[in-house]
């Protein structure tokens, strides 16, 4: 009986101190506030990493679209996939464009060329197609450009990456650039 009562007792204790400290005041008032601050930095923070692989200053990234290839970078390639678990390239920029864009672009390579208009190299802008014959005699590979030579894509051995158009290999195989048809009545791309 009488550890009964001692355990009555703990309980009680127990209890009274938890509601006391869930009851407590504190000079913090619940808002939205901190969740938008760290909106925020979280996209001050991603900014600033792709400006640095860019190569350019973080108020020239266009969050939008960075946040999306920060979601799929490092995705696996796969031939025909269209998930997270493995995308090939023409997929890829076709994901890239519904979701940044609002564009449904979608087919092989070659479907994406026929939906371009050609563009000169220097002329490319953000959201462009860049196309690659490799060891192949027809288009094999694209990529959607960003800025400063820079490309994203999903590669054969690395999966989605960012690569530069001026390296011995992409220099080698780059066989046209192109501007999504539906795109050009838009004033800009960034989004």
């Amino acid at each position: 009986m009488k550890r009964l009562s001692s355990y009555r007792i703990y309980l009680f204790v127990s209890v009274a101190l938890f509601l006391l400290s869930a009851c407590s005041s504190t000079n913090k008032v619940a808002t939205n506030q901190p969740v938008q601050h760290d909106n925020r930095e979280k996209e001050k923070e991603l900014k600033e990493t792709y400006a640095t692989i860019v190569g350019v200053p973080a108020k020239d990234i266009s969050y939008p679209l960075y946040a999306t290839i920060n979601e799929w970078y490092g995705t696996p390639y796969k031939f025909g996939g269209h998930s997270r678990q493995g995308v090939d390239c023409s997929d890829f920029a076709s994901i890239l464009f519904e979701k940044v864009y609002g564009i449904s672009i979608s087919g092989p390579c070659s479907s994406l060329l026929e939906q371009c208009k050609p563009i000169k190299e220097g002329d490319l802008k953000e959201g462009d197609l860049v196309f690659f014959k490799i060891n192949s005699k027809t288009v094999s590979h694209v990529g959607v450009y960003l800025q400063n030579n820079k490309f994203v894509h999903a590669s054969v051995h690395s999966g989605v990456v960012i690569s530069d158009l001026t390296t011995d290999y992409y220099k080698k195989y780059f066989y046209k650039a192109g501007r999504i048809k539906n795109s050009l009545t838009q004033n800009s791309f960034k989004g």
